[in-house]
């Protein structure tokens, strides 16, 4: 896949949206010497490996199959979601180090204005940067993309809640709202890592497919089950941006097996032709063998 046609450049446009807003959240924090927006800050280092371990996986990922990775590269996804989930709970550990001492010992907030200004700017540009690389995600079917755009707009939800909790400090001269919100950003950066470690955990272990993708496969198959043909044993899963879908179909016995490849042959390139990155095997078998409807399961007795 060409470099300008792949993924890849879109970690590239999330590695540069890290480093753009490290340095105005930093700014913000050293001006104003906001623990809200340390936390602010630190969740955004994080942002920055996370696109940075992206951009490997997905060179990595959009690698061809090979004599040792029959099946492509697609799963090392998983690794930098989990990776990047992991990354989440240490910042937010991160933060609760620099909160609580605040709680007992509350630091007055400087320089409101340039503080709320470059926080401000540094929200809109990962607001932006996450609608793309969502849609990015989308068109990719790529869950690392989508993993760098859910933490993105955690991040503007947080830095929202930042801004709010500084105008609020400023307005009441509570300087203990600061280090809460700073705790409160935390125990939400926790439950976005922790989800993106269940959805890593998923992938890894083969889970099927939407639904909704699943149904279509069935739709396809009914086409042909008002032919005479039956099938069972229908199974998928998804690795990284790659479909795989089995299963088997049971024709008359008296078929030639000519046209029972032929048919195979059509099957597949109707599931492959709804759902694009799919591959698709098919398993031969003749309706009047009792055999034939015992092996549904994963192991055959």
């Amino acid at each position: 896949m060409p470099f300008s046609a792949s993924p890849i450049r879109f970690a590239w446009l999330s590695i540069i949206a890290a480093l753009a807003t490290i340095s105005l959240k930093m700014a913000a924090y050293f001006i104003t010497g906001s623990v809200g927006l340390l936390s602010d800050a630190l969740e955004s280092l994080v942002n920055l490996a996370a696109a940075v371990l992206a951009l490997i996986v997905l060179i990595f990922a959009n690698r061809p199959p090979d004599a040792e990775h029959a099946y492509g590269h697609s799963k090392a996804e998983y690794f930098s979601s989990a990776v990047e989930g992991a990354l989440i709970v240490i910042a937010a550990l991160g933060i609760g180090i620099n909160a609580i001492p605040r709680l007992f010992d509350p630091q007055p907030i400087e320089q409101v204005g340039w503080g709320m200004i470059m926080s401000i700017v540094a929200t809109i540009i990962n607001l932006v940067v996450a609608r793309v690389l969502f849609s990015a995600g989308r068109q990719y079917r790529s869950i690392t993309l989508e993993a760098d755009a859910r933490h993105l707009m955690s991040d503007v939800w947080t830095s929202a809640g930042v801004i709010i909790a500084i105008g609020a400090v400023v307005a009441t001269g509570w300087l203990w709202l600061d280090p809460l919100i700073g705790l409160a950003v935390a125990i939400n950066i926790i439950w976005s890592g922790v989800t993106l470690l269940r959805r890593s955990a998923s992938g890894l272990l083969d889970t099927m497919l939407p639904e909704e993708e699943c149904d279509q496969i069935r739709r396809v198959l009914a086409d042909y089950e008002q032919q005479g043909v039956q099938y069972h044993a229908l199974r998928t899963r998804q690795a990284g941006a790659r479909r795989f879908v089995s299963v088997h179909i049971l024709v008359p016995g008296n078929w030639s097996v000519d046209r029972g490849h032929r048919l195979l042959e059509q099957i597949e390139r109707d599931i492959r032709q709804t759902l694009d990155q799919t591959t698709v095997f098919t398993h031969l078998e003749p309706l009047e063998a009792p055999e034939a409807w015992q092996d549904i399961l994963l192991d055959r007795d």
